[in-house]
């Protein structure tokens, strides 16, 4: 019965620490989300500027996605992968339960890559989250550009 507590505790144990492990993916959706909803006219302004796509461009990507962070990732992906945004959107539409690892696998993402990892470590959207990341990928219009003039040139996966 002892052996049982221990083996069962160890579980529990083992079982916390690897959701704390997947949960960071993705954590900055949380703050991004909660920032939309905070000044939504905002939100929409820096996406609009930052993919350069117009307000009705927005409102749709916004209106078919069930947080405004899954939006600003529908672009961004979008943006890696020279797809039009439509198609990544049905992508995701179709498949969203399986996560976006799957999702940008789908779009010719590599999930191990360079500019999929900066993703899931968050969004370009403000200047602080813009250093040292990769901010646009390989995939978009044959560039390789990043904040740091002599990291990750040349580094993005095609």
């Amino acid at each position: 019965m002892k052996l049982f507590k221990v083996l069962f505790m160890y579980s529990i144990v083992l079982l916390a620490f690897s959701s704390a492990a997947v949960a960071s993916d993705f954590d900055w959706a949380k703050d991004l989300n909660i920032r939309a909803q905070a000044d939504p006219a905002g939100f929409k302004a820096t996406l609009a500027t930052r993919f350069k796509i117009g307000d009705v461009h927005v409102d749709a990507v916004l209106s078919n996605v069930d947080d405004p962070a899954d939006a600003y990732i529908m672009l961004r992906l979008g943006e890696m992968s020279g797809r039009p945004v439509d198609y990544v959107v049905k992508q995701y539409r179709s498949n969203k339960d399986k996560g976006w690892g799957a999702l940008a696998k789908s779009l010719g993402i590599k999930p191990g890559s360079q500019e999929f990892h900066a993703l899931k470590r968050g969004h370009d959207l403000t200047e602080s989250n813009r250093r040292g990341k990769v901010l646009y990928s390989s995939y978009d219009h044959g560039s390789n550009s990043s904040i740091d003039d002599d990291k990750g040139k040349n580094k993005g996966k095609k």
